[in-house]
């Protein structure tokens, strides 16, 4: 007999959902996940690890290139983008299968069906109804395609799933959108000899990173061009008309990669229907409760945080929540302004929290001090002396807590771990000053972004 009712039903198995649904099964309740496509969900299959992957390969490309300053002789340096691609899809295999294999240790049935909400304790999915005590939301987002005159059904232009499947690198590539999603590919093809061109509306790269270090790795992505503060007006094949100034100009590329945003995917399986409150995505609180009784949304489709390791802790905080109604008084809550971000282009970007323009558009009075890469006697050895590179921090004048971290240069999103941990503490500038750093490391730079600071 099908099992029908189980203590949970995860809808939808992105990393907020299978990671939810492990920790549930292994903590001894009864889990159904089901996802329709894939496990893993967007982060896993087209997103994050894809992308990255295929980054390594161009990353490892331009370092043997450079090879020759660090005295290492690597002429005639090619790449076989077949081969990337070969690799990638072995990655993201292994992962999906990876998952799949703790979903089973942890005890959790799968289901690969496109699932409906029906309301409170209720999805159908294949016909067959489920009911369970509680239900977590989990159905992620999809790439925003505007209604550009000429974008629709256009085989030359791609979102940012077409992109990952290219059969070669393109001559050149428009980018319309300077977020995280284009700037990545814009970096990857570049890298790789695309000639690229980024048309961005608003008058700087990546809105949410500080003012004065987007514009420095800008300046960082010469291989690029920027055409900032511009207005993609149409598309005819791969010509992309667009208007800066009061000027109108025409852009000829070979592939146009849309990249203007995702947003979250919160119609076609009931939502509406059955009455959970939206804006912008699934509306939740700090524990991840939406406005139906024991109905939980986490990751993209709330619209709150539209990364991958925002939808980890969600997921984690969903379920500690549901295994225990006070599981919020030991600190299992959302806080969203200490999530850290992270753009994985060459060079590398990360921050975390209050950025030194946001302070200005608040009128917040702040303490901010900025200091080179170069401080680092390993960043100096492992790229050079011109090698772009900074760390910047924000402090409260008065309490001299931490506010924001945010660095430029190689290893940056491997360290801003370090950083939010200082946030989510609540740490002081000066309790980070009394942190060992190991030497010589490129965190170093942090440690002496704090000691910059003027008190």
């Amino acid at each position: 007999m099908t099992q029908t009712h189980f203590d949970v039903i995860v809808l939808g198995a992105g990393p907020g959902g299978y990671l939810a649904a492990e920790r549930l099964g292994h903590a001894g309740k009864k889990v159904l996940l089901i996802e329709e496509i894939a496990l893993g969900g967007t982060c896993l299959n087209v997103g994050c690890i894809p992308t990255k992957t295929l980054l390594n390969g161009a990353k490892n490309y331009l370092h043997a290139k450079e090879a020759g300053q660090f005295g290492v002789d690597a002429t005639g340096v090619t790449y076989d983008w077949a081969r990337m691609q070969e690799w990638k899809n072995q990655v993201v295999a292994g992962l999906v299968g990876g998952v799949g294999a703790a979903e089973r240790k942890a005890g959790v049935k799968v289901i690969n069906a496109r699932g409906h909400f029906d309301g409170p304790g209720k999805v159908t999915a294949d016909g067959v109804t489920y009911t369970s005590d509680h239900v977590i939301i989990a159905t992620g987002s999809v790439p925003v395609m505007p209604p550009l005159p000429g974008a629709a059904d256009n085989p030359a232009v791609v979102d940012s799933t077409g992109i990952l499947s290219l059969d070669e690198v393109p001559s050149r590539l428009a980018v319309i959108g300077g977020g995280v999603i284009g700037v990545e590919f814009a970096s990857l093809f570049a890298t790789l000899g695309s000639e690229v061109t980024v048309i961005e509306m608003a008058p700087e790269i990546l809105p949410f990173m500080d003012d004065d270090m987007a514009a420095q790795l800008r300046g960082a992505m010469s291989n690029i061009t920027f055409e900032l503060g511009c207005k993609v007006e149409s598309l005819d094949g791969a010509s992309v008309t667009y208007s800066k100034d009061g000027e109108h100009k025409v852009l000829e590329a070979d592939v146009v990669l849309m990249a203007v945003g995702r947003r979250s995917a919160t119609t076609g399986w009931g939502a509406e229907e059955a009455g959970l409150e939206i804006n912008r995505g699934v509306v939740v609180d700090d524990r991840m409760r939406t406005n139906l009784p024991n109905v939980w949304a986490i990751g993209d489709v709330t619209g709150r945080s539209l990364l991958a390791h925002a939808a980890y802790r969600m997921g984690e905080i969903a379920a500690a929540n549901i295994l225990d109604p006070q599981a919020h008084r030991r600190g299992e809550v959302m806080r969203w302004h200490t999530v850290p971000w992270a753009v994985y282009c060459l060079p590398e970007a990360a921050g975390v929290g209050l950025t030194e323009s946001q302070a200005k558009k608040e009128g917040r009075d702040v303490l901010v001090a900025k200091v080179p890469a170069q401080m680092s006697g390993r960043f100096i050895a492992e790229n050079g002396f011109r090698a772009p590179g900074s760390a910047k921090i924000i402090v409260d004048p008065t309490t001299h807590q931490v506010l924001g971290v945010h660095v430029l240069g190689a290893y940056a999103a491997e360290m801003i771990w370090g950083a939010q941990a200082v946030l989510e503490m609540e740490l002081t500038v000066e309790d980070l000053r009394q942190v060992v750093f190991p030497h010589p490391t490129v965190s170093e730079v942090i440690r002496e972004a704090a000691w910059a600071v003027k008190l």
